[in-house]
């Protein structure tokens, strides 16, 4: 019997900002409730968060996972924001046992809790918090390849309905979020989404073409202007090594003023 997987890669915004009421995050909160209305409902989560990183791929455990404020100089509200979703340790046994078969050693993490990359956006798309979740972190070397191969090892995943969301970001430069946005800055941010819109959705390019885009990331437009640092890109190439396919649906958000892409896979095995 066939399972499928929604595969989706969302920009998560900055920190708890879109549970505040913050105007800048208004179309990324209109964007996620969208996509959560026609997504089918999931039997469970696996979130690849910007905001971890290990020395090897590492997976909550834990039946219970706590939240995991990482942020700071936000209101006190901020540090009271509830996600009371349960773990799946059976699934994050999976996910281990995936990539440790496909040659990538991994760790499991029973005492880790959730961080905001999978609260601030599940809160938004399933308020109820009655969906279990696992968090897998990323390789800290931060190899793009590296990335592209975990999400390899996840095509052998056999969860029907499961959703795995890569929660980064497609523009993430800190200094230039706050700076005055200039025609120059708004160009450097078109042309790099763009050439990121290009890689994942075009139908002509073929999967070994597309990957070696991923490997070779830095190469595009402003690259390394939109992501200084590339761990909020990273959970993409996860979602794209484990559909490799063109995606399926793909939308835009203006976020923090930056034009920001969310792509989606359904894939089949």
């Amino acid at each position: 019997m066939s399972t499928t997987t929604d595969v989706l890669f969302i920009s998560h915004g900055g920190g708890p900002m879109p549970l505040l009421g913050d105007p800048n995050h208004r179309e990324m909160v209109a964007r996620l409730t969208e996509i959560a209305g026609w997504l089918r409902k999931p039997s469970a989560i696996l979130v690849i968060s910007a905001h971890w990183e290990a020395a090897v791929p590492t997976i909550t455990s834990g039946a219970k996972p706590p939240l995991i404020y990482d942020y700071g100089g936000f209101p006190p509200e901020s540090y009271e924001i509830t996600y009371p979703c349960p773990g799946e340790p059976a699934l994050a046994r999976r996910v281990h046992q995936a990539l440790e078969q496909a040659g990538i050693s991994a760790r499991l993490d029973d005492q880790r809790g959730f961080d905001h990359g999978l609260f601030v956006p599940l809160k938004l798309m399933y308020p109820a918090a009655d969906i279990p979740c696992v968090q897998l972190s990323l390789v800290d070397s931060l190899d793009a390849e590296t990335h592209l191969a975990i999400g390899k090892a996840l095509q052998a995943l056999d969860v029907d309905d499961l959703l795995v969301i890569g929660s980064g970001f497609s523009f993430h430069n800190m200094g230039a979020f706050f700076a005055p946005d200039t025609p120059e800055i708004q160009a450097r941010n078109q042309a790099f989404e763009d050439w990121l819109e290009e890689t994942c959705a075009s139908v002509e390019i073929e999967e070994g073409e597309r990957a070696e885009r991923l490997i070779h990331w830095d190469r595009a437009p402003h690259a390394r202007f939109c992501h200084p640092r590339e761990e909020h890109l990273l959970p993409l190439h996860v979602c794209v090594g484990l559909a490799e396919k063109p995606c399926d649906n793909h939308v835009h958000a203006t976020i923090l003023r930056k034009r920001s892409g969310m792509y989606y896979w359904r894939v089949a095995s």
